[in-house]
């Protein structure tokens, strides 16, 4: 289970929005999104949350790129949306370190028939590639109130303690 949540600052503050991420297939989507609830091109949050396995942080300004945090990228990796963003940071796991375990057909199935194998051999491939660690932008919010070294402390609710740090507890927990 996920929960993404936008966080746009304003000259009045932070205003957050719950989100759906059914229509977001890459980091591009993921950041017009982002850009669409942003007041004046200002900075806009992303919050991506699943249970307490991993969250992300994607923070858009304006035109510029999105920087990206994610708290453990081979959680991360293992999921949809998690993909979308250790695949920014770290490239494509099958393309840069090993074959596409999908293109092989070395067991004579048919194509298009799913071997049971398959799923298992491509996860112990992402799990040897993509660090089970923090990945990205650590200095990401250090501007607005979290350090480094509190961004790399986080663990279970780190979005409510994000929230608290940028002075935006409230209005998240509004959309929770």
């Amino acid at each position: 289970m996920y929960f993404a949540a936008l966080l746009a600052r304003t000259e009045d503050g932070w205003e957050a929005s719950d989100t759906e991420l059914d229509d977001v297939e890459t980091l591009s989507d993921l950041t017009e999104l982002a850009r669409e609830a942003s007041v004046d091109d200002d900075t806009v949050i992303v919050f991506i949350e699943q249970e307490d396995a991993w969250f992300g942080i994607v923070r858009v300004e304006g035109e510029d790129d999105p920087r990206i945090y994610v708290s453990d990228g081979a959680a991360a990796a293992r999921s949809s949306y998690g993909e979308i963003l250790t695949k920014e940071l770290l490239g494509d796991v099958q393309e840069d370190d090993g074959p596409d375990l999908d293109a092989l057909d070395l067991d004579g199935t048919e194509d298009g028939e799913p071997d049971e194998d398959d799923d298992e051999e491509e996860s112990a491939v992402v799990a040897e590639a993509v660090p089970a660690e923090p990945v990205g932008d650590r200095l990401i919010l250090a501007d607005l109130g979290l350090s480094q070294k509190e961004l790399m402390a986080l663990d279970t609710d780190a979005l409510s303690e994000i929230a608290d740090a940028l002075g935006a507890a409230e209005v998240l927990e509004a959309v929770r």
